[in-house]
Formats: C-alpha cells, sequence, structure tokens
C-alpha cells in the first residue's frame, strides 16, 4: 500500500510539516499522517523510524528553510541593516510557518544535529550578523541569546494574539529591534 502512494520519507517529513503549520506542531501524529495518505499507520514504519523521528526530519527540514530565508534576506547588508533584515525574515517565517517555526525550538540530540545543514547555516548567519558589533566569547554568546530570545518572545506573543494594545504591532517590532542593535552596540559597556 505504501509504494502505490509513493510514500518516502521526504513525501511523510514535507506532508508532516504542512500538517504541523496546519494544526500545530504537537498535532502532528502518525495516524494524521497515515489518514492523509490513506494508508495504514504501519505504513509509514517503513519509511521512517517513528513520531520522534518525523518531528527531527520537520525541524530539519524548516531550520534549512529558514536559514534560506534568512541568507537572501541579509545578503550584502551589515550591522543594523543586516540585524533588522535578519529579524524581518525570522519573524515572517515563524509567523507563515507557525508548525515548522516550532519544530526547529524542540530539544533535539546535539549530535543528530551536529551536520545539519540549516542549523548549521542558520548559526553561521546569526554570527555573520553579529561580526559587526565585534563581540568575543563569551559576550558573543550571551548575544545571540538575547537575540533569539527576544524574536522569540515578542513573536510568540504576537503569534497568539496577545498584543491587545492598539498600537501597531509592527511599530513595536521595529522599535525592539532598533533597541536590540543600540544594546549590541553598547555591548562592552555593560
Amino acid at each position: 500500500m505504501g509504494t502505490r502512494v509513493g510514500l518516502t520519507a521526504d513525501r511523510i517529513t514535507r506532508a508532516a510539516a504542512a500538517l504541523a503549520d496546519e494544526v500545530g506542531f504537537e498535532g502532528v501524529t502518525i495516524s494524521a499522517l497515515a489518514r492523509g495518505f490513506g494508508v495504514k499507520d504501519a505504513s509509514l514504519y517503513s519509511h521512517v523510524e517513528n513520531l520522534q523521528d518525523i518531528r527531527t526530519r520537520v525541524a530539519l527540514l524548516a531550520a534549512e528553510e529558514m536559514s534560506a530565508s534568512i541568507a537572501t534576506a541579509i545578503a550584502g547588508r551589515s550591522a543594523e541593516e543586516a540585524l533588522t533584515a535578519f529579524a524581518d525574515a525570522y519573524r515572517e517565517f515563524a509567523l507563515r510557518y507557525p508548525g515548522r517555526y516550532a519544530a526547529t525550538q524542540m530539544r533535539m540530540d546535539l549530535e543528530k544535529i551536529a551536520d545539519a545543514k540549516g542549523f548549521v547555516r542558520n548559526i553561521e548567519l546569526t554570527y555573520a550578523v553579529l561580526r559587526a558589533y565585534k563581540l568575543d566569547e563569551p559576550d558573543l554568546t550571551d548575544a545571540v541569546r538575547l537575540m533569539r530570545s527576544t524574536f522569540h518572545g515578542f513573536i510568540t506573543i504576537e503569534s497568539v494574539g496577545g498584543f491587545g494594545h492598539p498600537r501597531e504591532i509592527d511599530v513595536s517590532w521595529r522599535k525592539a529591534v532598533a533597541a536590540l542593535h543600540v544594546v549590541l552596540q553598547q555591548w562592552s559597556r555593560i
């Protein structure tokens, strides 16, 4: 039955990513995927190990897609312009693909993702943007954490409609990114 519908690990991963965006990352199940393909649950196990394997595959796919989007956005930019382009691409991906974005936030075995090009590329892009601020370790790690926390926190609140004030959300986003730029410029004084 699995070969009749052309099941492959890649097709299952892409279907899981689309399902995650539709119903939420936690809503992705083997049964839901099997139903989508019109097969029994067992048919999927010829191509993937288990639900955790599928979730990891979705995270890897999402990381590749997200890093490609960010790379395009920051190309040829530096300092504040690069930070803003990075932030906007990050936010756009997270809001457009909420299930995939959630997958990129899950805790994973570092050995499994050490060579994952999407995650590696995302790290490289983050460091490339921060290079303009001339930070050394351990400040660089702290800055990466601040940047990720700022973006993730804002996007998480925005995605659930948590900003109830009538002020335009995009204006607040711009202010938050501009403030992050100022903090990064002044990092040595902190």
